[in-house]
């Protein structure tokens, strides 16, 4: 979210509108920032942080505190309803360790919608940090908490509360062709066959698998260019570009 970001002015403003929201964040470049301020090497393995001890203290207290409450504030500020959490909260989010070789790095197996559910009942707007609780094959002595990848935990989040939509807000225009244009619509096989070419890679394959996950629940998944001017705003009203994951082609 740069200087002239508008998502919190149109997460207040759809919030407004009645609209039940829930955001999911992560905040990488803030983790690596402070474990460099500690001293704390970084190492990337496939895109995902090696997360020992020292560097899980580090995302808890950056992602669940800092990055979380930042936002939150941001959007209480402008007239918003919100509160934050994190997938530890209410056991939101049961997790186990993906890898050892990576560390406190986790995967979501459980999802418990219960705590979103009341908040967003209360009229409240969650903006949940990307945490999850260690409560799967825990050995004695290990972490409590795990860090995970906010793509599929959206992804995850959205199918468990039977979201009628969701919205991936990055970077790019969408989801490119080989010729580097944008492809308005992709159904899960194409996606696929892009995948298996190497014609999207990195962090867009978690995102597309998320979407897979949300569309396979019945919601709508849209990838957008969250750079934009009231994205937010314009992909409810219908006047956004992007790609829309689809589970068949128009054909």
């Amino acid at each position: 979210m740069g200087s002239r970001d508008t998502t919190i002015e149109d997460l207040v403003a759809l919030q407004g509108q009645g609209k039940s929201l829930v955001v999911v964040h992560g905040g990488g470049n803030r983790v690596t920032e402070w474990l460099k301020r500690q001293g704390v090497t970084t190492e990337f393995v496939r895109g995902e942080r090696v997360t020992d001890s020292a560097a899980l203290e580090v995302a808890i207290a950056v992602l669940a505190g800092l990055v979380n409450k930042e936002i939150v504030a941001a959007i209480n500020n402008l007239g918003g309803r919100a509160v934050g959490i994190s997938g530890i909260d209410g056991s939101l989010v049961e997790g186990r360790v993906k890898n050892r070789a990576m560390g406190y790095v986790g995967e979501a197996v459980n999802i418990n919608p219960a705590i979103l559910e009341t908040l967003l009942q209360s009229g409240f707007l969650p903006i949940v940090s990307s945490m999850s609780l260690h409560a799967i094959d825990k050995p004695a002595g290990a972490a409590q908490i795990l860090n995970i990848n906010a793509d599929p935990t959206a992804g995850d989040l959205s199918a468990a509360l039977g979201a009628d939509k969701l919205v991936f807000l990055t970077n790019v225009a969408g989801i490119n062709d080989a010729s580097g244009k944008v492809i308005p619509r992709l159904s899960a096989k194409e996606a696929q066959s892009l995948v298996e070419s190497g014609v999207i890679s990195g962090g867009m394959i978690p995102k597309l698998n998320a979407c897979l996950t949300a569309l396979n629940a019945g919601a709508i998944a849209r990838i957008i260019d969250g750079r934009q001017p009231h994205a937010l705003t314009n992909e409810f009203a219908g006047r956004n570009g992007g790609t829309t994951i689809c589970k068949e082609s128009d054909d």
